[in-house]
């Protein structure tokens, strides 16, 4: 049986490509911004592109904040790509404006400091030993980005042992950045699989896969 898959559609993403490509990894997608159906799905899918500021005040306007934090609260997964990813951490920096994110995890999202801004392109990612969203992947494998901001500090620390901690992965673009998340029923990457090929569609397969 495929597994439901909701893009949140709050006008700020690539819907239709992520839809097409959640199809291709073998979902039954549904792009829509309706409170029940989005808390319903097996899994829901936050895009996101443009400025963080932006996509928080689209976000809270089509009540994306309280759905993202119901699903947490209840286990049930959520994955957030490009800006759908930075708006999860606790603040956004642009153009010396600071903006309040969801906090779901702390770090600020802030300039990219590179030869060549924006990111855009094919790079490769160093995922940690054990990570489910990209296993059956080469470690070469190249995934596509398209940013000028990220997030280059890691700072939520699990010191229970019976608390799985977070799986990073990082990249680097002139200086090391957060590429992808694992923490429980909350997944990330700030690349865009959906663009990406046959890498990103193993990737959203095994998304798929835990839902």
């Amino acid at each position: 049986m495929s597994k439901n898959v909701v893009v949140f559609d709050y006008g700020f993403g690539n819907v239709r490509s992520a839809e097409r490509a959640l199809a291709r990894a073998g979902a039954d997608v549904e792009i829509t911004r309706d409170f029940d159906r989005a808390m319903n799905a097996d899994g829901l899918l936050v895009p996101g592109v443009g400025a963080f500021s932006a996509c928080m005040r689209g976000l809270t306007a089509a009540r994306g904040e309280w759905i993202i934090g119901r699903r947490l609260a209840g286990g049930r997964p959520v994955m957030g790509i490009c800006v759908g990813m930075q708006i999860l951490f606790e603040r956004g920096i642009e153009h010396g404006e600071e903006t309040e994110g969801l906090d779901e995890w702390p770090g600020t999202v802030a300039p990219l400091k590179a030869p060549v801004v924006p990111h855009m392109g094919w790079n490769t990612v160093e995922a940690p030993e054990g990570s489910r969203l990209f296993a059956g992947l080469d470690p070469e494998a190249r995934f596509y980005f398209v940013h000028s901001y990220a997030v280059h500090e890691w700072g939520l620390e699990v010191t229970n042992p019976k608390i799985r901690a977070p799986k990073v992965t990082w990249a680097t673009h002139g200086e090391r950045f957060v590429a992808a998340v694992e923490n429980g029923a909350l997944w990330a990457t700030q690349f865009h699989p959906e663009k990406s090929g046959d890498a990103g569609a193993q990737l959203l397969t095994n998304w798929i896969g835990t839902l």
